[in-house]
């Protein structure tokens, strides 16, 4: 075990796979020879000497031993984290937070609704589902993104449609002329009638642009499903990780403390949670 959580661990990069045109894949690999536990929902921080700091959730599948990010370029960290190569060395804290509330949820029914980039943190209850599968009820994935080059995991989905019970569905806010796209179109609420679970025995999990878990969340509680019993996460407001900076606090909880993963009933009245 580490002496210090909070001192980075070396690590390779020894993967990269590309998601789409603004969207990379990185699997890290530490130098010290251990691998890195977690359990889905918590998140890491990436450190490049001379670039900083960043937060992201971890995007592995349970039981790996490398570390994965899905990591959209957006800024100075990940921009330099773009031009490095296999080989190319990053410091890695981590895992933090409080994830999804898997052992809690098992014997439910699950709707999982994503957008964007925030299937990533999802991921790995997808696989951990998938891996569990009598652990849990039917389940259902909503995904949703602005157009279709801009989704992501495209090259897993036909494995996901294969898991026994698992329902996905896709929509896309627009299709740019001449893409060719079959599913639906809009934003990705739409696909809440397509819900195939039982709603006296389900569970939300949610993750997005804060404005898209908003009013899912807001539908999901209309159709029946408790505030207690739906799950967002608020990943996208860590800086620090360590509850320091004050950058992710919402009311009196601090995002990378407290979360990333809350239920409605948790941070629905809270000042800010949605903005």
């Amino acid at each position: 075990m580490r002496k210090n959580p909070y001192v980075p661990r070396l690590a390779k990069i020894v993967e990269i796979r590309e998601e789409n045109y603004n969207t990379k894949t990185f699997t890290f690999r530490f130098l010290d020879g251990d691998g890195f536990k977690f359990t889905p929902g918590e998140f890491n921080l990436v450190t490049i000497c001379g670039a900083g700091e960043s937060t992201f959730t971890v995007a592995s599948k349970p039981g790996m031993k490398d570390l994965q990010n899905t990591i959209r370029k957006v800024g100075k960290l990940t921009e330099t984290l773009f031009n490095m190569n296999i080989g190319d060395k990053v410091g890695i804290r981590g895992p933090y937070g409080k994830p999804w509330p898997l052992r809690e949820i098992e014997g439910k029914d699950i709707v999982i609704v994503a957008g964007g980039i925030g299937l990533a943190p999802l991921r790995p209850v997808i696989y951990y589902i998938a891996m569990n599968r009598d652990r849990y009820g039917h389940v259902d994935l909503l995904y949703g993104a602005r157009t279709p080059k801009d989704m992501i995991y495209t090259s897993e989905m036909d494995e996901w449609r294969r898991v026994k019970d698992f329902n996905l569905q896709l929509t896309v806010d627009y299709v740019p002329p001449n893409v060719e796209w079959t599913h639906k179109v809009g934003v990705v609420t739409v696909l809440l009638k397509e819900i195939e679970a039982d709603l006296r025995n389900t569970v939300a999990l949610i993750c997005g642009p804060e404005i898209m878990m908003k009013f899912t969340a807001y539908q999901l509680h209309k159709m029946g499903i408790s505030d207690g019993d739906i799950y967002l996460s608020m990943e996208r407001r860590m800086r620090c990780g360590i509850g320091k900076c004050g950058h992710c606090q919402i009311g009196p909880k601090f995002v990378c403390m407290d979360g990333p993963t809350f239920s409605y009933k948790e941070v629905r009245l809270l000042p800010d949670a949605f903005e």
